[in-house]
């Protein structure tokens, strides 16, 4: 009996099986990465996944999910989804044997889309960004749909038809095209940050401009340039200072000129990509090139005393890759510092294979943020040039490139040893030094290239300091002896010494008999070896000398830049256990993530084969990131609206097809070019329809998400200051230079440790864009932080757009606005009456014609500022200090100017 029932009860099984597996083989397949993956996202891999592996079971990896677990066998057996264990837990009664453990059971369909796809074979697959875009058709329309629209009208280029497809899937129309006034301030706002100026605004407006022409004169303007840069310089955590405690200002204006003028050429942007991560690199790179790289020069700098430097290089380092992979790849590796990703698959190992193409440059928690390029006067570039041009005509390749580099940055980019401490000498690895009376230090393993000059740096409080150098230690044979003298700041000293093939080691000793011993006599910078200066025997040749003496004690404004070390300096790099940077574990070598594009071996192993591999177009992140952000600028959502993260935890794309189609498009039939992009963006149908919510619309899709209706955001910080000033007539177009300080209230900046103050800028300098505006990190703008810009500290990938009462105050309050108010309202004042006032003065603002109840309203404003004005000369003396003669009149189209600048209409993007 017993026997019978087993048996019955196998057989019974089998056929239910049986009948399951037919079930499934009829049914359509699951797809991994759209249908199965999120479940897992959501209700498993916090426990099962990256950090956690409970019970042994992890379902970040497909090896892993199919492993054996704790129990000995795998809770996954493909195409038996009845001998799962996984799927057995999801129909536990008991919470403490049920899965997810202690959370709601999942849903009915949850748990069977699970089960239907174990039974297909647990078909794992890749994430669907970490694969390839391949070619994508534009979709058809459906012609029988239905619609009272007319597709013709709306459809203007492929992006429509992705777009309108998938709204007849969800029997949504689209909206109308919005107004000509509408569409020229919103377009204008979207590519150069700015309204439309007027001539281009009556062109388009009276049809003798059409709207792609109108688009393209927008993308010719510098102005292009301007707005888009604070986008990307939000990315790169562009400021004008160190960021800590100090916050010391820092020259990195000329960083933010590069972006603005290659954002205006419309440099391609993989060749954007490249000089910024690796311009160093490139074969004799250009000034430019060169510029480029203090992208990465960005990070914070700390240099307060009691630091430790090689702490703060090494978080620099840090910083340098996760800034990388969320600029460009949408991927929160940050976390893998510590252990494996929890989501996605990056293990721990490929973040310090990153960390290998970064941890080599020359820069170190430095005072003088070395290396930086110099910028010299046309007279001092004058004799750099004749300098150069002598040792091109004399000298190969290799001391070329010495001299070069010499005098392009503030020190030597390529040091030869490493300084140690020695007596009563302090050290870092930057190889400076302190040296007090009758102290010592020595430099170990110099490479002196066979030079018969030492090039030494240093800066003394003291006259008549004997400074000797020997060979090896204090009993080694003096190379070369003199006297120093007191120096009001750091020099350069050429010093003769016997020519040394190899590397030694060199013991430097001073000593000062008029100091006591304890004094800090003596500070040392950096030594240079460099080879003679070729042609010794042509004429001319001792001028050259002493040209180059002279050319390196240049003063000139300096820029951080990247450098990487040579060879024999290299850096190892190890993998911190759990994160930290003081415990060392496995060495590891450069490399990238093998689950995205493969290495190719004609790319060198540093930062500059690195940035081929992030824009080779294999590479499956980066060109769907730029499309994605672009589309973001733009429509105020993502196609994927995670922007910062297109990894498994992301949002899926609201048009996959339209996704890979635009990343395919840029980066071969557009050639990586933005302004292509972002002309096709704004070109389409989508882009030009109406953005008003409707309660039908609202119903439909809230969220925007079908893009039934066109963009509809709050302006920037930037935008909204730089349209205040545009509209008033204010705005200065000059470009480029050092920050300026616009007016701010008082006692906002407040620094610790040094003089430096908000310097209330002049003339024009008052009234330029906020893109020049300077940026202290621990004291940003005042309302551009109000309207939501941040202080970049770290990399900002996306701004979190709130809506709070202190918006109001700045724009009513804040002395730029009241400023420009008072402009605009001179310019309204011009009309013969108060009627046609108003009425100008809310076009000039909106580009739209005012309706009769804002009008009256606007009226009523003005009548009952006037009387206010007129009984309180107090107030109107006040609130026109800046006029010399106010009048009520005045006063009180000030005040009404002011409150169209807080309008609605005003502040968005309609």
């Amino acid at each position: 009996m017993r026997l019978y029932t087993q048996t019955g009860f196998f057989l019974c099984t089998l056929w239910a099986m049986l009948i399951l597996n037919t079930a499934c083989q009829s049914s359509d397949p699951i797809d991994f990465g759209s249908q199965i993956k999120p479940i897992l996202n959501k209700h498993c891999i916090s426990c099962h996944g990256g950090v956690k592996k409970n019970g042994g079971f992890s379902l970040l990896f497909k090896e892993e999910a199919f492993a054996n677990t704790e129990s000995g066998v795998p809770a996954i057996i493909p195409g038996n989804a009845s001998r799962s264990e996984f799927i057995k837990r999801l129909h536990e009664e008991d919470p403490e044997l049920r899965m997810p453990y202690e959370k709601p059971k999942l849903s009915d369909e949850e748990i069977n889309l699970l089960t239907e796809w174990i039974n297909q074979g647990a078909q794992w697959g890749q994430h669907w960004a970490y694969t390839l875009p391949e070619k994508v058709e534009i979709p058809k329309l459906i012609e029988e749909a239905g619609f009272s629209g007319d597709n013709s009208s709306f459809v203007k280029n492929g992006i429509d038809q992705f777009i309108l497809n998938r709204l007849q899937k969800e029997n949504i129309e689209p909206s109308p095209s919005a107004s000509k006034q509408i569409l020229a301030r919103r377009v204008a706002l979207d590519i150069t940050g700015l309204p439309p100026d007027t001539q281009l605004f009556q062109n388009y407006k009276h049809g003798d401009l059409s709207y792609e022409t109108m688009v393209d004169s927008l993308l010719a303007k510098p102005t292009f340039g301007e707005n888009w840069a604070s986008w990307w310089l939000d990315m790169a955590r562009y400021a004008d200072t160190k960021g800590y405690e100090k916050d010391l200002g820092r020259t990195m204006w000329q960083y933010r000129d590069w972006v603005i003028k290659s954002f205006n050429q419309d440099m391609p942007y993989d060749q954007f990509t490249i000089e910024q991560l690796a311009g160093d690199l490139l074969p004799d790179p250009s000034i430019d090139q060169l510029i480029a790289t203090a992208f990465h020069r960005n990070t914070m700098n700390n240099d307060e005393g009691g630091t430790d430097d090689e702490e703060f290089r090494v978080a620099a380092v840090i910083d340098r890759v996760n800034t990388t992979f969320d600029v460009w790849q949408s991927t929160t590796m940050g976390c893998v510092q510590c252990h494996g990703h929890p989501y996605d698959p990056f293990k721990q190992k490929d973040y310090y294979n990153l960390m290998a193409f970064f941890n080599n440059t020359g820069d170190e928690d430095t005072p003088n943020e070395a290396p930086a390029l110099r910028f010299y006067s046309p007279e001092q570039q004058d004799v750099v040039d004749k300098v150069n041009n002598w040792v091109s005509k004399h000298g190969d390749s290799n001391t070329v490139k010495g001299y070069k580099d010499f005098l392009r940055y503030t020190e030597p980019v390529y040091k030869s040893h490493s300084l140690k401490d020695f007596d009563n000498g302090s050290y870092d690895d930057h190889a400076s030094a302190i040296l007090w009376n009758n102290g010592s230090c020595r430099l170990e393993n110099v490479w002196t290239h066979g030079a018969e000059y030492l090039y030494f740096n240093h800066y003394s409080n003291y006259n008549g300091t004997s400074f000797t150098i020997r060979k090896d230690n204090a009993e080694g044979e003096i190379l070369t002896q003199f006297t120093l003298n007191k120096t009001e700041e750091p020099v350069t000293k050429r010093i003769p010494i016997k020519k040394v093939d190899g590397p030694i080691n060199i013991y430097i000793e001073i000593s000062n008999r008029k100091i006591p011993k304890t004094t800090n006599a003596l500070h040392i910078y950096w030594f240079a070896f460099l080879p003679d200066i070729p042609g010794s025997s042509e004429p001319g040749f001792s001028k050259i000398q002493r040209a180059f003496d002279k050319a390196v004690n240049f003063k000139a404004p300096i820029l951080p830049v990247m450098a990487e070390n040579p060879k024999y300096m290299a850096r190892t790099t190890q993998v911190f256990e759990r994160g930290n940077w003081l415990l060392l574990t496995d060495t590891v070598h450069p490399a990238t993530p093998p689950v995205l594009n493969s290495w190719q071996e004609s790319w060198p192993k540093d930062r500059l084969g690195f940035s081929k591999w992030l824009v080779d177009k294999k590479n499956p992140l980066t060109a769907r990131t730029l499309v994605n952000r672009v589309w973001h600028q733009i429509f105020g959502r993502g196609l994927v609206s995670t922007v910062e993260d297109i990894g498994s935890q992301s949002d899926f794309p609201s048009h996959p097809e339209l996704l890979d189609w635009l990343a395919l498009r840029f980066m071969n039939e557009h050639q990586w070019s933005i302004k292509s992009l972002v002309k096709e963006i704004v070109s389409s149908g989508t882009y030009r329809q109406k953005s008003e919510l409707t309660p039908d619309s609202y119903q439909s899709d809230p969220e925007n998400e079908f893009y039934a209706r066109g963009p509809r955001q709050r302006l920037s910080a930037e935008q909204i200051r730089d349209q205040a000033l545009a509209i008033s007539g204010l705005l200065s177009s000059k470009m480029y230079g050092p920050g300026v300080m616009p007016p701010q209230p008082e006692g906002v900046w407040q620094t610790v440790y040094s003089g430096e103050q908000w310097l209330e800028s002049k003339g024009e300098d008052r009234y330029r864009r906020a893109v020049y505006t300077y940026l202290k990190r621990t004291s940003p703008y005042p309302s551009f932080i109000t309207f939501d810009a941040g202080s970049r500290e770290v990399c900002t990938i996306r701004r979190t757009v709130t809506n709070t009462p202190l918006q109001a105050l700045v724009t009513l309050n804040d002395p730029a606005y009241l400023e420009a108010s008072y402009h605009l309202a001179k310019n309204m004042q011009s009309l013969d009456n108060v009627e046609e006032q108003l009425a100008y003065g809310y076009e000039r603002a909106t580009l739209s014609k005012i309706a009769p109840k804002k009008l009256n309203a606007l009226k009523e404003l003005y009548a009952i500022s006037v009387e206010e004005f007129k009984t309180d000369k107090d107030s109107l003396t006040q609130f026109l200090h800046f006029d010399a003669n106010p009048t009520a009149e005045l006063a009180a189209l000030t005040v009404v100017a002011n409150a169209i600048m807080n309008l609605d209409e005003f502040l968005t993007k309609a």
